[in-house]
């Protein structure tokens, strides 16, 4: 469960054998949450995490993006 980047309470990682497409595992000490990566940034799961947190979550996503994809094709391959 490689971790990616923690930053302002949250920790973005991935789990080593899930899926195959790419998404990104966010998790604090209010709640988790799941966003795809591609094709687009999309939420696709969340536990207990407010709207306003999953905003900031997903600018977060948007500036790292490049971190996270990088890390995904190293991890996992391209």
């Amino acid at each position: 469960m490689p971790t990616i980047l923690k930053i302002k309470g949250y920790r973005f990682f991935f789990f080593s054998r899930e899926e195959l497409r790419e998404h990104i595992h966010i998790q604090s000490q209010r709640g988790e949450a799941k966003f795809w990566l591609k094709p687009q940034v999309e939420l696709a799961k969340n536990y207990k995490l407010s709207r306003k947190e999953l905003n900031e979550i997903e600018k977060i996503i948007d500036e790292y993006y490049e971190t996270f994809i990088e890390a995904w094709e190293e991890y996992f391959g391209s």
